[in-house]
């Protein structure tokens, strides 16, 4: 009797010990049913202190997790498309994976970032594509605005987005247009109001110093993502600081000017030798973004490519391009694009529209952080107008240029390798 209740746990233990070791695969080509859910599921995996790997360019960038954390019935009820894989089923694809003659790599992810989005608490008349992807995925994140930033709250994030902004304090430059609707004149006199609290003259100093504690927050090893205005608003708030750029319908007095002449590159992220514009008609910053008489094309017509990075060697961008098209549909924002000759020749261009002078995504570092920028409103809605309705994603779980977006979200989870010396 006791010799048949010992072979009774022996096998259960070897029974356990198996079921521990089966990985679970998810994978990240056509075949996967949901893309952005498959994002969710490993990040939470991962936020809940279960490691996970990330295999770049196999298979569109799968993942690969021990079974654990019920992450099967969690990917099921989510829709996400997954293969159960034996030991040495997982040791063969590693092993592939990790061979010299491929183009791929193996990433450990080990520790989901804190979130934070930088968004006002009131509503505004167009949605945030970032918000729609984290939410759609069920990614957990907190909100954080000009007050927060200020009082130093970011140094609890490690992973900050930014997207429909306008950090020149004009307000996105609706004024034209805009200024009499319900919506404007309560931003309006909102953000005034702020700024008066909190002891700044006009809105476009208070935004410009919430600019400069951004840029530390990154010099501190932190990770920007940007979205539309908030990339090249925020470089142009950097290069002007101690310059009135904004014109009297916007702060109540006129602009410098020489603030044309006065503007600091060196001070900013991404964008170099730009001419800011300081008519408050223009529905325009400055020549960062690609004018319209260019960047008009037949909506069927228009794509931006991603460039292929070695996997081993750069993995940073490889993670950030990871896709299952290696072309993805372009899209309008108030930022639709970045002008080649703008962008500084540090920075790394991850996907660009072919001969077209324009750059629709890139990435580079701030002393300990990085920033990573992506022209655009919204990837699944061509022309993105003031008070449309919020894109539906499950009407898009396989988006590619939603993708890109949630690509963001991982990267800062991957085991930092150390250099050799």
């Amino acid at each position: 009797m006791k010799k048949s209740i010992s072979i009774f746990f022996v096998g259960l233990l070897l029974s356990i010990n198996s079921s521990a070791q089966q990985q679970v695969l998810i994978p990240m080509d056509a075949s996967q049913t949901d893309h952005l859910k498959a994002y969710g599921v490993i990040f939470n995996h991962i936020e809940d202190g279960f490691p996970a790997k990330w295999l770049l360019n196999y298979r569109g960038g799968s993942f690969m997790a021990v079974v654990d954390n019920d992450i099967v019935r969690k990917a099921r009820l989510r829709n996400v498309q997954l293969q159960l894989v034996s030991p040495s089923e997982a040791a063969s694809i590693i092993a592939s994976v990790e061979s010299q003659s491929s183009n791929t790599s193996v990433v450990n992810l080990e520790k989901a970032p804190r979130i934070a989005v930088y968004t006002p608490d009131q509503a505004l008349p167009w949605d945030d594509a970032v918000t729609l992807a984290l939410t759609y995925a069920e990614v957990e994140y907190d909100k954080v605005w000009d007050i927060e930033v200020l009082e130093g709250k970011l140094q609890e994030y490690d992973w900050l987005h930014l997207h429909h902004e306008d950090f020149t304090g004009q307000y996105g430059k609706f004024w034209a247009r805009y200024r009499s609707t319900p919506w404007y004149i309560t931003q309006v006199r909102q953000m005034e109001a702020m700024a008066k609290e909190l002891g700044f003259s006009k809105v476009s100093d208070q935004k410009k110093q919430v600019a400069l504690e951004i840029k530390k927050y990154v010099g501190n090893g932190g990770f920007l993502f940007a979205m539309c205005s908030g990339t090249d608003t925020f470089d142009i708030a950097l290069a002007s600081q101690g310059i009135d750029i904004a014109s009297s319908q916007f702060d109540g007095d006129p602009v410098d000017p020489n603030a044309k002449e006065s503007l600091d590159y060196s001070q900013t992220f991404a964008f170099k030798d730009f001419e800011i514009s300081l008519d408050p008609y223009e529905y325009e910053h400055a020549n960062i973004d690609v004018p319209v008489a260019i960047r008009e094309v037949d909506q069927s017509l228009d794509f931006f490519s991603l460039f292929e990075f070695s996997a081993k060697w750069d993995p940073v961008p490889t993670m950030l391009t990871q896709n299952h098209v290696s072309s993805v549909r372009g899209f309008y924002g108030q930022t639709t694009a970045f002008r080649t000759e703008k962008v500084k020749s540090s920075v790394v261009v991850l996907a660009e529209s072919p001969g077209r002078n324009q750059v629709k995504y890139l990435h580079g570092n701030f002393g300990n952080g990085t920033f990573t920028y992506y022209a655009g409103h919204d990837p699944e809605d061509y022309t993105h107008h003031v008070n449309d309705p919020p894109t539906d994603l499950a009407l898009h779980p396989n988006s590619p240029g939603y993708r890109l977006i949630l690509n963001n979200i991982l990267f800062p989870a991957a085991k930092k390798k150390k250099r050799k010396t």
